[in-house]
């Protein structure tokens, strides 16, 4: 509850009373009376109350002349002023003799209370702020400036991280440059990277001449000075009187714009005519404001080279040739560029966000969504479009944290030539193989016709074994065809464990005549395959047949095959001569061989062409790794067949790798060999 002291002053017993002891007493103040002007003064000057209210006019002394006799006395008590016959002219006068209300009866008790609650908060609030030192004025109109400051740095941080106009954002820079340090002038200059020198990129209170004109050499001015020292520069006073960039200045603060540790600019404030002392407060916020432009200038580069990028993305996209289809996780259509809307008569106005059956019907594109890509590599596919006349390339790729994304080439070109080509590779094998089937019989009925000497003969054998490479070339150019004709398509559920087995054992003679030990290592529980077994067993023909060849007599060989979750993985490996490393990318392509093993080996260099063939053929993948004279592996991973359950498992005891020995060439179970 309130209180302070107050002092009534009226020649009325009445009014003294009510306003003493009914009104201010009620609300908890320490109330004394007076019954005229000169009493009050009296009482004022000894009791030093905190709040006056008197009647205008009371014998002897108006309530007036008792505040100016107290004023006189250095008593400088508030005073609240009541009369019954006010006037513009009294209240004036009041007034300007420091009376702080002035009530005329009759009032209303809540009038008076709230005058007296407002003299009171006035009166205390004046007597603080005439208390604190002057230091602590000062420390808060420090405290007010920072606060400014402050206010001004977050909003240029705001604009520079919420506006993509960068001249708007340098304007805002060079503007609170200004406000939070007084200064007069303020402007941006950045380096031109053509010409060296710096220009005018935003000011404050320049004339506009000067902003479209001014330029200043780096290696010659104040501005460029800060450029290559990457200082700033603080001058006033009478150091300033050689000063002139077009017009002399009296102060002036330079600070330099970073961006990626090199300074493309200079940010400058300066007083022309009015003279102001600058400190390194002044350049320690300019240098915030400098780093807020360099950082919307690196930015707006960025978000430049953004859009163009984008651009030039939208470009490829809209005008390329190849159709391209991209959905997210859900299968919802997320781009579909022009051509590939033509290419399946997309026609709905709005379909990005559409689930993808909706878009698009054709049934082969749907097929190769339904399919899984796998990580990293995704999948393959072809599309027929117009009952098969035109074919297309697809390939299907997962895009982490987007999707999948189609993209389709139109093959049909391709197709037509390697139609051609199959062709001809038949047509000419099948015309070879008659002239060859003669030359072999002619030559066994001339060493059946008569005794041929010992250096005929060997002409005779030369050509016999000749004749045999050309056919054993021409038989794999033809199963080659076939395989890349897609003419083997009927797949079946497929083991790959008997598969090798079936293989070793067929390869056993070779095995016995170099004299290698091969090991074979099955894991159980190998899970069934969906391929074609004579494909299947073709390709382990030629990576085991090919680890025999070129491994020396006595060298080991090793099969694997481990179940590996939705895969099979079979390795073959060797101690063999090994495959240089400039020659392994290419290790896959018709008739490249090695020249490590080029006239000292045999070969048409089409086996390992056939294996990735047949690989591709069933989905797979196919790599190898190798040291020249140390040996080579090749690692085979097919995908298992989950359409159907699995065939009854391979008992345990084959998984236990076992070096094979001519004693156990019967042993189907161990996949024995020699």
């Amino acid at each position: 509850m309130p209180s302070e002291r107050i002092l009534v002053v009226d020649d009325s017993a009445d009014v003294r009373e009510f306003l003493a002891h009914t009104v201010l007493a009620n609300e908890g103040y320490d109330v004394l009376t007076a019954a005229h002007g000169r009493e009050g003064l009296i009482l004022a000057q000894d009791l030093l109350p905190d709040l006056i209210i008197a009647d205008y006019l009371m014998p002897e002394m108006t309530g007036l002349d008792m505040l100016e006799s107290l004023k006189q006395t250095g008593v400088d008590t508030p005073m609240i002023l009541i009369t019954a016959e006010g006037s513009e002219q009294l209240a004036v006068r009041a007034m300007r003799m420091g009376v702080y209300d002035y009530l005329i009866k009759p009032f209303e008790p809540d009038a008076l209370l709230a005058a007296v609650r407002s003299v009171l908060n006035r009166y205390w609030t004046n007597q603080i702020k005439q208390r604190i030192p002057e230091h602590l004025l000062e420390a808060n109109r420090k405290l007010d400036a920072r606060i400014r400051e402050l206010a001004a740095l977050v909003s240029i941080g705001q604009s520079v991280t919420s506006m993509l106009d960068i001249q708007q954002v340098l304007n805002h820079v060079v503007d609170a440059a200004v406000s939070v340090t007084g200064c007069e002038e303020g402007s941006l200059l950045l380096v031109d990277q053509s010409t060296g020198d710096l220009y005018m990129r935003a000011a404050r209170n320049f004339d506009q001449k000067t902003v479209h004109t001014l330029r200043l050499p780096v290696t010659d001015s104040l501005a460029g000075q800060v450029v290559r020292t990457g200082q700033p520069i603080i001058l006033s006073g009478e150091e300033l009187i050689k000063i002139k960039t077009q017009y002399l200045v009296k102060s002036l603060i330079y600070v330099p714009l970073r961006a990626k540790n090199q300074v493309i600019g200079v940010l400058s404030v300066d007083n022309r005519f009015t003279p102001r002392v600058t400190d390194a407060h002044d350049v320690q916020i300019l240098s915030v404001l400098a780093d807020f432009a360099a950082t919307a200038i690196e930015n707006a580069r960025l978000y430049a080279e953004t859009i163009q990028e984008r651009n030039t993305l939208d470009a490829i996209l809209r005008d390329t040739e190849d159709r391209i289809i991209v959905v997210d996780a859900n299968d919802n259509v997320l781009f579909c560029n022009p051509t590939a809307r033509r290419t399946f008569n997309v026609t709905m106005a709005h379909f990005i966000g559409k689930p993808l059956k909706e878009v698009i019907t054709h049934p082969e594109v749907l097929a190769l969504f339904s399919k899984e890509a796998l990580v990293g590599r995704g999948r393959h596919s072809e599309i027929t479009l117009d009952g098969g006349e035109k074919v297309l390339n697809a390939q299907l790729t997962i895009i982490e944290g987007v999707g999948r994304c189609a993209v389709m080439q139109d093959i049909t070109h391709l197709k037509e030539l390697d139609r051609a080509k199959s062709e001809f590779v038949a047509t000419v094998s099948h015309d070879l193989r008659s002239p060859l089937t003669s030359i072999l019989g002619y030559v066994e009925l001339i060493q059946r016709s008569g005794s041929l000497d010992e250096q005929q003969n060997k002409f005779a054998e030369n050509i016999k074994t000749s004749v045999k490479s050309i056919t054993a070339l021409i038989t794999e150019l033809l199963e080659l065809g076939r395989i890349e004709a897609g003419f083997d398509v009927d797949l079946e559920q497929t083991r790959l464990d008997e598969i090798a087995r079936e293989s070793i054992e067929g390869l056993s003679h070779q095995l016995n005549t170099k004299g290698h030990i091969l090991t074979l290592d099955i894991a159980p529980d190998i899970p069934p395959i969906l391929g074609n077994k004579l494909r299947l067993k073709q390709l382990m023909n030629n990576l085991v047949g090919n680890a025999i060849k070129y491994t020396l007599p006595g060298g080991q060989i090793s099969v694997s095959i481990k179940p590996d979750g939705p895969l099979v993985i079979l390795r073959v490996s060797d101690t063999g001569v090994g495959i240089p490393k400039e020659d392994q990318p290419y290790v896959f392509d018709k008739f490249y061989r090695s020249e490590n093993v080029t006239g000292e080996f045999e070969g048409t260099g089409l086996g390992l062409a056939i294996v990735k063939s047949i690989v591709d053929q069933h989905e797979g993948r196919i790599w190898l790794e190798s040291k020249e004279g140390q040996g080579t592996t090749f690692t085979v991973v097919l995908p298992v067949d989950r359409k159907e359950q699995p065939l009854p498992v391979v008992p345990a005891e084959a998984s236990v790798p076992q070096p094979v020995s001519p004693a156990s060439n019967s042993d189907k179970g161990n996949g024995s060999a020699h």
